[in-house]
């Protein structure tokens, strides 16, 4: 006859382990959107910026709404985050 106790406590600490892997894996895709794409998109906001703040007056885009700048976040503050976490 198997132990029911032992049985619980195994299904409970595979339970855990995969709902922990899981949230690894959730948080290493939102931990590299902060850090890597969200950064790189924020950089590329700063370039259109500048490109038209420089364009002539006459110019259809001169008057348009400039895009946001601050997206992401840098390593050391994602990883800040993570160790706040």
């Amino acid at each position: 006859m198997p132990s029911s106790n032992s049985a619980t406590v195994t299904a409970l600490a595979a339970g855990v382990g995969m709902l922990f892997s899981i949230a690894l894996i959730l948080a290493s895709i939102v931990m590299y959107n902060a850090f890597g794409i969200r950064l790189h998109a924020e950089k590329q906001a700063e370039v259109l910026n500048q490109i038209v703040y420089e364009l002539p007056e006459e110019h259809p885009l001169f008057d348009s709404k400039p895009l946001r700048e601050l997206l992401g976040h840098t390593v050391p503050r994602v990883i800040a985050g993570g160790f706040l976490g």
